[in-house]
């Protein structure tokens, strides 16, 4: 039980990071960037920089959203059980992959050519 509520704790922590990325991304002016070692583009290769952010911003909330409903199911399977790992990898990871492939979209959509 323990250890269900600290990996709680860690998880809402985590998503609320997440979720004030998120909610920055949405509020930002200047175009925003995905991930680490990714420059965010200039303002003049977009074709709507308030689509790209918003886009990006709720890519980000939607992610915390995900991290904390995978904790939530696998509180509800048991944190003892080895099946409690399967909601927190569809919920962290899988995620991290459909936006990777959400952002190279974006690319293609609002990057002038």
């Amino acid at each position: 039980m323990a250890g269900t509520i600290i990996s709680g704790v860690i998880f809402v922590i985590v998503a609320l990071i997440i979720l004030g990325i998120g909610i920055n991304q949405l509020r930002s002016k200047d175009p925003v960037g995905f991930y680490t070692g990714e420059k965010p583009p200039k303002a003049e290769q977009l074709s709507d920089v308030n689509a790209w952010n918003k886009r990006h911003g709720i890519m980000w909330i939607f992610y915390s959203i995900c991290i904390i409903c995978s904790w939530i199911c696998s509180a509800f399977i048991g944190g003892d059980s080895i099946y409690s790992v399967i909601p927190l990898f569809l919920g962290t990871i899988l995620p991290i992959l459909v936006m990777v492939f959400l952002h190279h979209r974006f690319v293609k959509m609002y990057y002038i050519k």
